[in-house]
């Protein structure tokens, strides 16, 4: 049978097609009866209202990168995927659409609307899970969850009743951030911070009973209508008179006391602050206290409402003016001075979120947090890279009690029933018939839904059936590693640990995985209100999904952030795609090399090197990159071992292109034709075979179409490189020796190229060189390698030894302590060099001039971006070392003839 295989890889095409004959081959589905260790990963459950953006585009890659590897080494790997419902978003993807209807969700009731989010899901929820499938992703697509499927549903009820059993779910007034155009509460990663805003801090004077004044600053007056106190710092001395008296409170003429309490700074504003408990959480912390009143005077909309007295119905930024102005007149404020306010806003709608106290539903976290800051603590969990434990600790162990409830109707309701009669709760796995407490039958379930966080931190066991004993939480929990973003440490990854403990009662996993975070080209967070945003699916058209992956894994690092903008994304894709071509064209010619009466002892080769064998005398560069070969495969499992993507990428790439592609299968390629070429096809062979499983759990595609083509040498081969063995170091391989020789012979012919190069002499001219070794034994391990650079660097003759004298008109270089000369009579005008060098240098040094007077421009330098300053200074230093480098040419080519 003919060997075939296409001229290029075409991304375009052949992804699509392979990925759908790895799921019609059933190649990504795990197995519970499996004897293999597990190894298992679920997917950090993306928004079903969210496409692909380039967070999840990193955190993709990296997930399968080790799913890929783990299922190649022998493991039963299982990558768990779905979608989470996604409260407050898909609402409001839904409620946008009722509104160009001119309708809204009260308008057609809550089953309605529900139905219409339902509707909506089924056409457009699988959007990002298409997406992850055209970037390759492993995931087991047969087990795909959706956090609102009835299995799913019947876990979070379970969760909550058993909690609720317990004492640890009550209901309370607390302060929570409240959106009042969403007009839900929201969790913290719901919110945006911008601590930068310009505001203004007014003084305030409060009339002091019994004669006198205290001036209050805040940054809020419209709050102040709901002060029920004046706090001051127990040791101010400034106020201790005052501690105990009584305020008359602005605008609304009711008396509020002064008190004492630590929490207030004495060095902010007058050191004097309003306590508003039901507009501000440290306020209400204070009240608790100190036994102060709270009062509400905003409803869920935003406006002031009736305890405002006369600013009821005002919206609130409109009541803070109408209050300043108010205070104004009456003589009451003292100053106004501009402050720096950091405020929060809706993630959703760019709302200003308002402090404000509400009745919600609440877990008490103390209990849970405990167990799993222990966890971490002994070490069963780890964090990597180890930094981001102390973020999760610092969280755990000052947690507070978590609001679960939000205002919203696409979620799971709270599954509580009020009593009519004693006004007492009752949670129950089935819908309850009757109070649990007096048994009356009177009986409303809450309206709330819970935060969508309650139901995702059940992920890793949910997800596997539970409650219920199945095979799959037998075999696949607790799971292997978590990867994901450092922005949901508090609110997934450690609600997560709590649930897998008290639960299960083990950890959800032993390792989680904070990879960098992606920003733009001059390391800003990636906006798409300001265009600063990157679409991952304009990288896979351009580029296709290996180069994506391969692109973005190579800059994977533990120590720092991503830059990958639109400018770098655009090098590094083409980068990468240009790595695949390299290697899709060097497994095509070296396949294509083999004669059909050379494959099969070129395959029974390969085989026997595989099994530590040599089927055939090695010459030194087959010793060379079969060490190189063995020295990568011990580098990259170490590093995927560590978590360490970026450097296992830059291995194999090192590895492929500079090693085995630039210089063995140029070294072997004269031996090819040869009757003694046995070994370098054998080699050539064995090692582009190890090289596709290599590379395979980070370019899946174009490994798996250059398998198939070595199938064709070897049908015995696994089926798909998915299931081939995932290359093992052999030791006895090793030749440290041989690397080392070989590492002075690359330098020898790199110096050569060089100096062609800086005498624009054609790669094609033969040249002569003489190489003068510092001692003997230098020039003795050289010496049975001559033919190799020889034809590396295109030498007709080299002459080795020690204390070998300069040739006339010789270009020299010092490599790896010996003297190469090269002789260039001849070849080189030494005076057209000479000008030509000078014309060079002069033209350099003049802009060199340039850009120093614009650096020393005084105007340029305070006025200019840093930025800008910092590139010019780089472009003189590049300059500076051009002229130096062009300077000793010049002094170079004086001496010849």
């Amino acid at each position: 049978m003919p060997f075939e295989m296409p001229t290029r890889f075409d991304p375009a095409t052949r992804e699509r097609e392979i990925y759908a004959r790895w799921k019609t081959d059933g190649r990504f589905t795990a197995n519970p009866a499996s004897p293999k260790t597990p190894f298992t990963i679920v997917i950090p459950p993306p928004n079903v209202t969210g496409s692909l953006h380039m967070g999840h585009c990193l955190n993709n890659t990296l997930q399968d990168i080790l799913t890929r590897w783990k299922r190649m080494s022998g493991f039963e790997a299982l990558w768990l995927p779905g979608t989470d419902h996604a409260g407050i978003a898909t609402q409001n993807v839904v409620e946008k659409e009722l509104r160009k209807e001119k309708s809204s969700r009260h308008a057609i009731g809550r089953e309605k609307f529900l139905e219409r989010v339902w509707a909506w899901k089924e056409q457009y929820g699988n959007t990002i899970l298409m997406q992850l499938e055209r970037m390759g992703c492993s995931c087991d697509w047969t087990r795909t969850r959706f956090t609102m499927d009835a299995g799913y549903s019947g876990a979070i009820r379970e969760a909550f009743v058993r909690l609720f059993r317990k004492g640890l779910i009550y209901k309370g007034k607390r302060i929570i951030n409240w959106c009042p155009r969403c007009t839900t509460a929201l969790s913290d990663i719901e919110l945006r911070d911008q601590p930068d805003e310009k505001g203004k801090l007014w003084h305030i004077r409060y009339p002091v009973a019994g004669g006198g004044s205290l001036t209050v600053a805040t940054t809020r007056p419209e709050t102040m209508l709901g002060d029920t106190a004046v706090a001051v710092h127990p040791a101010d001395e400034r106020y201790k008179g005052l501690i105990g008296k009584k305020v008359l409170l602005p605008l609304m003429n009711r008396e509020i006391p002064i008190v004492a309490d630590a929490f207030v700074d004495p060095k902010f504003g007058t050191g004097a602050v309003k306590v508003t408990p039901a507009h501000d959480a440290n306020d209400y912390e204070c009240s608790q206290r100190c036994g102060l009143p709270a009062i509400v005077v905003m409803d869920e909309r935003g406006a002031m409402n009736e305890n405002a007295g006369a600013f009821k119905g005002i919206e609130r930024f409109e009541a803070r003016k109408q209050v300043v102005q108010a205070l104004e007149a009456q003589g009451l404020l003292e100053k106004t001075t501009d402050h720096v306010v950091p405020l929060s806003v809706c993630d959703r709608c760019d709302t200003v979120i308002e402090p404000y106290l509400s009745d919600q539903w609440f877990v008490s976290m103390k209990p849970l947090a405990a167990p799993a800051a222990e966890a971490v603590r002994s070490g069963r969990v780890k964090f990597v890279p180890e930094r981001w434990a102390k973020v999760y600790l610092d969280w755990v162990d000052n947690v507070r009690d978590w609001c679960i409830s939000r205002q919203l109707w696409w979620g799971h309701r709270v599954p509580a029933w009020k009593c009519a009669k004693c006004g007492g709760y009752t949670s129950e796995i089935a819908d309850p018939t009757k109070c649990g407490k007096c048994g009356a039958a009177e009986l409303k379930q809450e309206d709330d839904v819970l935060d969508t966080w309650f139901s995702s931190g059940l992920w890793p066991f949910a997800t596997m059936g539970w409650p219920a004993e199945t095979a799959d939480l037998r075999k696949f929990y607790p799971t292997s590693v978590l990867a994901t973003d450092r922005g949901i440490i508090y609110l997934w990854v450690a609600r997560m640990i709590m649930n897998g403990i008290e639960f299960m009662g083990k950890e959800p996993f032993h390792t989680v995985v904070i990879h960098p975070t992606i920003q733009t080209d001059d390391g800003k967070r990636m906006s798409k209100s300001l265009g600063t945003g990157l679409d991952p699916l304009t990288l896979l058209d351009a580029f296709g999904a290996d180069a994506t992956r391969f692109a973005v894994a190579k800059l994977v690092t533990t120590s720092q952030d991503m830059k990958f903008g639109k400018n770098i994304s655009k090098s590094k894709g083409e980068e990468a795609r240009n790595f695949m071509t390299k290697f899709f064209n060097a497994a095509r010619f070296v396949l294509m090399s083999l004669d059909a009466s050379d494959r099969a002892a070129a395959a029974a080769g390969a085989a026997a090197l595989a099994r530590g064998e040599n089927p055939a005398s090695l010459a030194f560069e087959d010793r060379w990159i079969l060490s190189r070969l063995n020295t990568t495969i011990r580098s990259v499992s170490q590093s995927l071992e560590r978590y360490e993507f970026g450097e296992a990428a830059q291995a194999l790439y090192a590895f492929a292109w500079f090693e085995y592609c630039d210089w063995y299968i140029e070294l072997a390629k004269p031996r090819l034709a040869r009757p003694d070429g046995a070994a370098a096809r054998a080699t050539l062979l064995h090692v582009l075979d190890a090289l596709t499983r290599l590379l395979h759990p980070i370019m899946p595609f174009v490994t798996e179409e250059v398998w198939q083509a070595l199938r064709q040498f070897d049908p015995a081969r696994a089926e798909s490189v998915m299931i081939a063995p995932y290359p093992k170091a052999d030791a006895a391989r090793v030749d440290l020796e041989a690397e080392k020789t070989a590492g002075s012979l690359m330098e020898i012919v790199r110096a050569v190229r060089d100096l062609r190069m800086k005498y624009n002499i054609p790669p094609k001219q033969a040249l002569t060189a003489v190489l003068s070794s510092p001692d003997a034994a230098s020039a003795l391990a050289l010496q049975p390698h001559v033919r190799l650079v020889c034809g590396s660097a295109n030498l007709s003759k080299l002459d080795t030894g020690t204390g070998l004298a300069a040739p006339p008109s010789s270009a020299t270089q010092i490599v790896s302590g010996a003297q190469l000369f090269v002789p260039l009579a001849g070849i080189v005008d030494p005076a057209k060099e000479k000008a030509r060098l000078e014309s060079a240098l002069k033209k350099t040094e003049e802009t060199a001039a340039g850009v120093r007077r614009k650096l020393d421009d005084p105007k340029f330098r305070d006025n200019a971006p840093p930025e800008l300053v910092e590139k010019e200074k780089e472009r003189l230093a590049e300059f500076e070392d051009q002229a130096a480098k062009l300077k000793a040419g010049v002094e170079e080519v004086k001496g010849w003839k």
